[in-house]
């Protein structure tokens, strides 16, 4: 990809709308109510795949359990695919209410789980969609909420005597950067979102006086930084 090619991959990004989502990380919660334990677990899916595994890795981990209630929301580039089982519990009173909290919360490609060992007592309907909706969203909120923006991943090589300026200048920018590599030249992969990145790119080229080469990799959802 010559320089020319370069601008215009980058002016492109830059142009685009910005796009982000919210996902969450792995958390585990657990609560009783009258005498019925609830436990919620949570993890980051980014497939259908993904979410369905982590459904059977609960389900082996609680096998004794009375159920094992989910629902998962996954598809973060179109339009997602929700799914949610009521494992046993009665029809809308659990799977749903789980699904309601993932919604509620705007998370996407996340799978929930949540665990319930029967105490005795029966909850009734209005109990049971409580119940699980708490859990759900205790789970969640431990879980925490991460914000994945479309991101560029350049690679950037240049002289030593670059290396803090360029430093410096990414101090300024929301990124992930990979440990560099000292050789020859100074090699160094950073990715930033797709809407800063053109700035990113003038600034490089001014501190640099255009000697540092950069070559445009990957595009995707990242996690750049915690969501508040």
């Amino acid at each position: 990809m010559n320089d020319s090619d370069f601008l215009n991959l980058i002016s492109k990004d830059a142009a685009e709308p910005q796009r982000f989502y919210y996902t969450c990380g792995d958390s585990r919660t657990s609560f009783t109510e009258k005498k019925s334990e609830f436990i919620a677990s949570c993890c980051h899916a980014e497939s259908e795949a993904e979410a369905i595994s982590f459904v059977q890795r609960i389900r082996a981990e609680f096998p004794d359990a009375r159920h094992n209630v989910y629902a998962y929301c996954v598809g973060s580039g179109g339009v997602p695919v929700m799914r949610f089982s009521d494992d046993g519990e009665p029809k809308g009173t659990a799977g749903m209410p789980v699904l309601d909290a993932i919604t509620k919360n705007g998370i996407t490609d996340v799978s929930v789980v949540v665990t319930r060992y029967f105490g005795g007592i029966l909850l009734g309907a209005s109990g049971l969609t409580r119940a699980y909706s708490n859990s759900a969203t205790e789970g969640l909120a431990a879980a925490g909420r991460i914000r994945m923006v479309m991101s560029r991943t350049l690679k950037l090589s240049f002289g030593y005597d670059r290396y803090g300026k360029i430093c410096k200048i990414l101090e300024n920018f929301s990124h992930v950067k990979e440990e560099p590599v000292f050789a020859e030249n100074v090699a160094m992969r950073v990715t930033l979102p797709t809407s800063t990145i053109l700035k990113f790119v003038i600034e490089i080229n001014d501190a640099t006086a255009g000697t540092c080469q950069m070559e445009a990799l990957e595009k995707g959802f990242r996690n750049i930084e915690q969501a508040e």
